[in-house]
This record gives structure tokens, sequence and C-alpha cells, in this order.
């Protein structure tokens, strides 16, 4: 058995970046890493832009300016302006060649075609320059940027509607357990809802991981290899939910060999989620995870979306870790390391309870781990503890 920091070390080594590359469109790009270097097609803005509802003057030292006609948003006139003389503008419109300020409609009295300017009028204000965010030809946005809503909204606005981008990992979750039913079902004596399948889709599409696709399986030895090598066959990484730890009937780990995968890692000196399995063939990662779904999530969220971030080409993939202080006492029992449910608020966190593996309604209102290494062995309310953010 090995712990947390020796796991973490080991998918370090082991997993790397995809060298797919494909194009997608703008809209489907979301939680992508861009793979190559964006130049801009156009100026931003394209034309000198209004920055304000107002007014464009020729401005030469006067105050008093005869309007000569207005120009709208999307309009594509270019009016001819002499000193002293004005156009109604919009935010956005073209400002004509010949203007040389936009004064903002609240400093501005009229009467008839005659405008009176309340303050003083500076040269180019209120006006966006041609090509004054980015110029055509210019660096948009490099390589290896993780493109948010931000980002791609940015994209958008030069016209650019495909984007090549790194490839993520087609993902299959595979469900053990004979006394699993779909919710909606009616349960026999025995027999449990079935939640991890839904639980790691729902955390995988967050995430901007969309291919996933769900399997189950029997708990026979047949049938686990068999669906496992099916998996393999379209799939980049396998998250199997259950039958990896020594029961009678969990085949999981005996199936994955049969798969000839190798095996990089199996039991984490922690708790939850002792049982976890990690193991590699040339085109996968495999993750055999707990069943209990507290144990399952916090596996996920500490080994499996760091690794398929990190194969999607994310630079920083880890989920973010910070120095809170706890508002409770805890005391640990036994000498693993823990990741416990909590809520933190500010610069503090909250120690909830319902910290058993087969525990999941805590993790429903949670919104952290608190990280207890193996070597302490408690935690009091006011000390400094290790959280990471989900």
């Amino acid at each position: 058995m090995i712990t947390v920091n020796e796991a973490l070390a080991l998918l370090e080594t082991k997993v790397t970046p995809t060298l797919k590359v494909a194009q997608i469109g703008i809209e489907h790009a979301l939680h992508h890493v861009l793979a190559e270097n964006i130049e801009s097609p156009i100026s931003m803005p394209p034309f000198r832009q209004s920055a304000m509802d107002g007014y464009a003057v020729y401005f030469t030292g006067e105050k008093e300016f005869k309007l000569t006609g207005e120009v709208q948003a999307g309009d594509d006139k270019n009016p001819p302006l002499k000193p002293g003389e004005a156009v109604r503008i919009f935010t956005g419109a073209a400002v004509p060649d010949d203007a040389n300020a936009v004064v903002m409609q609240e400093y501005v009295a009229h009467k008839g075609s005659i405008i009176h300017v309340e303050k003083e009028i500076a040269l180019s204000q209120n006006i966006r320059e041609t090509g004054e965010q980015i110029q055509k030809g210019s660096l948009a946005l490099k390589a290896g940027t993780l493109l948010q809503p931000a980002a791609l909204g940015y994209l958008a606005s030069l016209g650019i509607d495909q984007i090549p981008v790194l490839v993520k990992p087609r993902i299959a979750i595979i469900v053990t357990g004979n006394e699993l039913r779909s919710p909606g079902q009616e349960l026999k004596r025995g027999e449990i809802y079935e939640s991890n399948a839904l639980m790691l889709k729902m955390a995988l599409e967050k995430d901007g991981f969309t291919q996933v696709s769900i399997h189950r399986v029997e708990d026979s030895l047949e049938s686990t290899i068999d669906v496992i090598s099916n998996a393999m066959e379209s799939h980049d990484v396998l998250l199997i939910s259950g039958g990896i730890s020594v029961g009678d009937y969990d085949y999981v780990e005996e199936a994955l060999e049969e798969n000839e995968v190798e095996e990089v890692f199996y039991k984490v000196k922690q708790k939850p989620g002792k049982p976890i399995y990690f193991g590699i063939t040339e085109e996968q990662l495999v993750f055999a995870l707990p069943g209990n779904p507290a144990s399952a999530l916090s596996c996920f969220y500490i080994y499996v979306l760091p690794a398929l971030r990190k194969m999607s080409g994310y630079n920083s993939y880890h989920l973010e870790r910070r120095l809170l202080i706890s508002e409770n006492d805890y005391p640990k029992k036994g000498d693993r390391a823990q990741f416990l449910k909590a809520y933190s608020t500010g610069s503090r966190v909250i120690i909830l309870d319902g910290q058993a593996s087969s525990m999941i309604h805590s993790f429903a209102v949670s919104n952290a781990l608190v990280f207890i290494p193996a070597e302490v062995e408690e935690i009091k309310k006011g000390d400094k503890v290790q959280v990471v953010m989900l």
C-alpha cells in the first residue's frame, strides 16, 4: 500500500498530454485546450468606434456645433464634417473620419440643430481607435490556453468559428454489482439504487468531458472480462465502479489482468478510497474506484480528474488547494490520511458530519475536502488545514 503523495507522483509520471488535434466549432470548444496559436484575422475594433451615446464633433476650440446627421450602430455611413459640425452617434457606431471627439450626451444641451457642449472637450475622447484591442495578424491567444467563456467570446468577436483544440478523452464508466437497480425501479430485499454512474458522468460533464458512455456488468469473471475488453476498443479511459476489493464476487482486478492492463498502483493509505486501482495499457488509462459513493467521488476528484485534465493539455490540472481555518474539532481515527467532506466560506472551513464512505448526503452540500495527512492525529478548532476546493 502506498501513500497519497506516492500515488500522485505515479500519476505524474504515467499520464501524458494527448497529441491529437481536432478542428471543432467554437460552440463546442468550452473547457478544451487550444492546440495552436491563433492570430487575429481582423483588427478590433475594425473601424473607429464610438464608446458612448452622444455626438461626434469636428472640434477646433468651439463649444457650439451644428448638427448635420446621425450615425447608428451598424450604419456604413461616413458623413463629411466641417469644423464646428457634429452628428448624433450611438455606442458602437462608426465614427466619421472627420470627427475628432465624441461628446457624451449628458454634457450637451441642444436647441434645434445647434448643440452646446457644457464640458471641456479633449481630442479623441470616447473614440475607440481601429485596432485598439488587437491589430490584424497579431497573436490573439497562445497555444495551451484553456478555453473558458471569456476566451471563446473574444475569439467570436474576431469572427473565428472553428478552433484547433487538443482532443479530450473518450471515457467509459463501467458499473459492477448485481445488487444495483436504476432509480425509478422497485427495490427487492437486498437491492439498492445505483448512483455512481450518474454522479461520475455529471462530474465529468461539468468539467467538459462529454464523450462518456455507461456500461453495466454482472458479477462474474467472464462478464467482467468481456465488458472491459469491449470498452477498451473504443475508449481512452475506463472508470470502473466497484468490484475492486477482496470479496468473493469482486472480479475487476483479475479481469484487468486478463485484458493485459499494467497495474501502476493498487490501494492507497487513505480514507475513504483505500482500494483505488490505477493501471495503463499502450492506449488507455484505467481507474477502478471503490463502490461506496463517497469513496468513489473522493478518488475521482483527487486522482481521476487531474489525470483527465493533464491528458487534455491543461497546464494546471489539480484542484485548487488552500490553507483555511477549521471551525470545529475533528479527532482522526487510524493511521491513514483522510479526505473529509467540508464546507468552506471565506477563510474558514467546517468539517461536516456523515464522513462514512457509504454516506453521500454530506457530499451533496459540501464544496471542499479537508485533507488530513497520515501523521496528524487530530484537528482543533482554529487550526489551519489543507483544503481541496471542489
